[in-house]
């Protein structure tokens, strides 16, 4: 076999009980695609979708049989744009240009990754723009329904189509290459003769139409978008157990200060904060009552706005990652309107890139505003509690644990640093633009990994701060659910002990979503 077993994620299975999403070329939502990729939902394609998709077909022979000439189709592609390809060589050449095009390199996509990008790709061809036969079109819901996920290496596109990565995929149709089915690697073929299925011959536009998209970044990136809303609620929630954690001041969450400051995410930030903080001691006391101390430290009194700002920022990014995913991203494209292949650069995908790279510079304020915060947590001078939160003055407590949460924070920072721009002139110097979109997504989700682990210590060292103090049975609604949540796992520091293993799993509760309580519906706020 081509590949080493244990450089493979597995561990996918296709969900028994067969829940569907359907799919129409322009309503599917991040959710939807997390439920196709993530929890092994099948597809089913709306009929209307289908329907353009085989108008689209038929128009691209009627423009091939006048002798319009065509990118992709009746010629080349790339700098050889200039070769005419006939009507006998079309299946050779679509079988050379996805052999030629599967050039990247791992490491793998898993097979969660994998149905994120096929999912992707087939929304979009449902725009019936791409003149793709139908018989592919079903190849994508059927490799989709059956479990089989190509091997795909995420390496190799610059982020102007993912040509060299989505190729992996043609071949799987073409039954050549390798493929995951049923926890096991094996040949492309095999798999199809063990679902039933059988090779496609791919002609005309198909071969330009599985390669020229952005599938691999798009159905990624929705991946991503998913886990950072998950992410920046849990740090909503970690925040206001923190402010219980220190019995700091609640006057920058009061609505007044967003009504005279009506900053979106920031205000929503604030209002879950508030509902987590109800019913709570916390919430008794005003500012005069708190000895010494009218406002908190930044890290506590800006965090909604900070919270916000990469809230606002990820709003902005699921607007234009949707707009992608339930459109076409092909070259050239069909007008089925005006009857017409209209060449294009319809895969320019800059517009939600920018967005992720600014979406990755707000959380790296999300985590260093974190890291401030378990700082100041550790401090006497801020908790008027132990330093380093230890239980009596032999224990060392968190004290080496700001080594490891600072160290990530300077990989975030390291990650957070644009990388959009910088690209070189391909193709005999036609293809002078890209956006290095797969990398731009992974830095994110890269990111958010790092990020869940730095929310949780500070979620540890807020919960030793609330048993230190002895206020863990005034907590508000939503401060006591998180605070038993960790608890749970993680029992309260009474002596020293090796730390590790309470970091690792309450990363593993943040990544679950246990931390976001039901408050938050009720505050108003989706998202």
């Amino acid at each position: 076999m081509l590949y080493e077993t244990e450089s493979i994620p597995s561990g996918f299975s296709v969900d028994p009980l067969r829940p569907i999403v359907r799919l129409d070329g322009h309503s599917l939502s991040i959710e939807e695609l997390e439920k196709v990729a993530k929890h092994g939902h099948g597809v089913e394609l709306a009929d209307e979708a289908v329907r353009r998709v085989e108008e689209g077909y038929q128009l691209l022979g009627e423009l091939v049989s006048s002798g319009v000439p065509i990118y992709g189709v009746n010629r080349g592609v790339g700098l050889n744009k200039d070769r005419e390809i006939t009507r006998e060589e079309s299946e050779a050449f679509n079988r050379r240009l996805l052999r030629s095009h599967a050039s990247a390199v791992g490491p793998y996509a898993s097979e969660e990754q994998v149905r994120a990008i096929m999912t992707a790709r087939l929304n979009s061809l449902l725009t019936g723009a791409s003149g793709i036969q139908p018989a592919a079109l079903f190849m994508y819901r059927n490799l989709l329904n059956a479990g089989i996920h190509p091997m795909v290496p995420l390496r190799g596109s610059v982020g102007a189509a993912d040509i060299s990565v989505l190729s992996h995929i043609g071949l799987t149709m073409l039954g050549e290459g390798e493929v995951m089915f049923g926890g096991e690697l094996m040949p492309a073929l095999q798999a199809l003769r063990a679902a039933d299925l059988s090779p496609i011959k791919l002609i005309q536009k198909d071969g330009l139409a599985i390669v020229s998209s952005n599938a691999l970044s798009a159905g990624m990136g929705a991946l991503v978008l998913g886990e950072v809303q998950r992410l920046l609620r849990t740090a909503d929630s970690i925040f206001a157990l923190s402010l219980e954690g220190i019995d700091g001041t609640t006057s920058p969450l009061d609505a007044a200060t967003y009504r005279v400051r009506p900053l979106e995410g920031a205000a929503a930030s604030a209002a879950y904060v508030l509902s987590c903080l109800q019913g709570g001691a916390i919430m008794q006391q005003s500012p005069e009552q708190k000895t010494g101390r009218i406002q908190d430290p930044l890290s506590f009194r800006s965090a909604c706005h900070v919270h916000g700002a990469a809230r606002d920022a990820l709003s902005y990014t699921e607007r234009q990652l949707l707009l992608h995913l339930n459109a076409s991203d092909d070259n050239p494209t069909l007008d089925l309107e005006g009857r017409r292949m209209v060449p294009s650069s319809n895969f320019d995908v800059t517009s939600w890139v920018l967005a992720f790279e600014m979406l990755a510079i707000s959380l790296s304020h999300v985590s260093k505003s974190s890291c401030y915060r378990s700082i100041k947590l550790g401090t006497p001078d801020t908790t008027g509690l132990t330093r380093f939160l230890a239980p009596n003055p032999e224990t060392i407590a968190f004290s080496t644990m700001q080594k490891t949460y600072t160290s990530l924070d300077t990989e975030i920072r390291l990650l957070a640093n644009p990388v959009s721009m910088d690209y070189f002139s391909l193709a005999g110097n036609i293809e002078d633009h890209a956006t290095n979109a797969p990398l731009v997504v992974r830095k994110v989700e890269d990111i958010v990994e790092r990020l869940t682990y730095i929310i949780g210590m500070e979620a540890l060292h807020a919960a030793q701060a609330i048993d230190l103090r002895g206020n863990a049975h005034s907590l508000g609604k939503g401060t006591a659910r998180i605070y038993r949540t960790i608890r749970d796992v993680v029992p309260k520091l009474t002596e020293d002990r090796v730390l590790t293993p309470d970091i690792q799993v309450i990363a593993e509760r943040i990544r679950s979503g246990v931390m976001i309580v039901e408050s938050e519906l009720e505050s108003g706020d989706e998202g």
